[in-house]
């Protein structure tokens, strides 16, 4: 009996071709709109963590508060870097440094407004930072004081052209007075990250730093790496509360992570994305309410039909039956439809904005599940009134 209704179903599509589009037209743009907003929202949400996830997010930044006093500040020192490390074990390294910006030259070559960062060996492995020639700053660089540099990419390129950094010498200018350092490596390029410009800057041993270009009374900022497998907001949780009971107020101290950043932006693009998926949702009701109408106009045109299947022994479970497979059938493949539409706008979409294509898998499932519960919905009082029509005034119907 269902293959029955099935084939009638599409025989009455295929004898009101226009008639049948228009009635799907709502169901179509609803389901389109729901797959489309849905495939970027979830696209938006993917794209945002793989260039946050590229700026490192297991790094965690930890700054002293903009109106934390010398007293305060006094704590953020070297020393308290393996004190983190020590008390708070889902930590894997911290890095404390310093910066400050000086004029850097090698012969008739020079950089205006150079990033100097005084660091130590573990820097380039929390921000996964690679070598291109030479070796960065070693442990034994930074005990011994010695006087070594290490340039980013652009730096590299602007004092030597030629390529042949190795081995020789660099001086920093401050306040009129220069002082020369061994270049003993060169970085690969990389993009910035947390605030970090590095092709644009130079390293140098942290305690070479305080001795010969700044005198340093505290850390301007450390950044710590969590271990592998440990969620990241849970290590900048124990952050807050190593730093509440050092400094006693929680103004005294930021703690910023790239997971932190990458949370609020996909909280707002899927609260955005929930939002929209219901402000397109109300199409399907209004694609319902146009299948209702067609389903009423179908009954009407099919009254003689109904009065002689009646007359002929069919009952009203029959007639319901039929007329309820045409609304799930129409809006089933207006969804259809519909969901191939959606994904061809929402690749073209991401392809455009050069986001990942994030298909939402249980967004397809809905339409589907929506359109089948659309057509039962305002299928069930045109399919209702079909099956109490009386033979006897149904054959009369003119």
């Amino acid at each position: 009996m269902m293959i029955e209704n099935i084939r009638l179903a599409f025989k009455d599509f295929g004898s009101n071709k226009l008639r049948t589009l228009l009635s799907m037209l709502g169901i179509v743009i609803g389901v389109a709109s729901v797959i489309t907003i849905t495939s970027l929202g979830k696209s938006a949400t993917v794209s945002i963590k793989e260039e946050v996830t590229q700026a490192g997010l297991n790094i965690i930044a930890v700054f002293p508060g903009r109106d934390s006093d010398k007293e305060v500040r006094r704590l953020f020192s070297p020393e308290l870097a393996d004190r983190m490390e020590s008390e708070i074990k889902e930590i894997r390294d911290v890095v404390a440094l310093n910066s400050g910006k000086f004029l850097i030259r090698h012969g008739k070559n020079s950089y205006e407004g150079t990033e100097v960062y005084a660091v130590d060996e573990k820097f380039p492995e929390v921000f996964s930072y690679q070598v291109d020639h030479g070796s960065f700053i070693t442990q034994e660089d930074r005990e011994k004081r010695r006087s070594a540099i290490v340039l980013g990419a652009e730096i590299a390129e602007e004092l030597f052209p030629d390529g042949d950094a190795l081995g020789k010498y660099v001086r920093i200018y401050r306040e009129g007075v220069a002082r020369s350092f061994k270049v003993t490596g060169v970085m690969k390029a990389r993009s910035e990250s947390m605030r970090l410009d590095f092709d644009t800057s130079v390293y140098v041993p942290y305690d070479t730093y305080a001795q010969r270009i700044q005198k340093l009374d505290n850390v301007d900022r450390y950044f710590i790496s969590a271990e592998d497998g440990v969620d990241v907001l849970e290590v900048s949780g124990l952050l807050e509360k190593f730093f509440l009971k050092l400094t006693g107020n929680s103004d005294s101290y930021r703690v910023i992570s790239p997971a932190t950043i990458a949370e609020m932006y996909t909280g707002i693009t899927e609260t955005l994305s929930l939002f929209l998926t219901g402000v397109a949702a109300i199409s399907l009701i209004v694609g319902g309410i146009g299948i209702m109408n067609i389903m009423l106009v179908s009954v009407s045109e099919r009254t003689k039909e109904i009065g002689i299947r009646k007359a002929l022994g069919a009952s009203p479970k029959v007639i319901r039956g039929q007329f309820l497979t045409q609304a799930v059938i129409l809006t089933l493949v207006g969804g259809c439809i519909g969901m191939a539409l959606g994904s061809g706008l929402s690749y073209l979409g991401t392809s455009l904005l050069n986001w990942v294509f994030s298909p939402t898998l249980s967004a397809y499932a809905l339409a589907v599940a929506f359109s089948c519960g659309v057509g039962i919905f305002f299928g069930i009082y045109p399919a209702e009134k079909a099956s109490k029509l009386r033979p006897v005034e149904a054959l009369s119907f003119e």
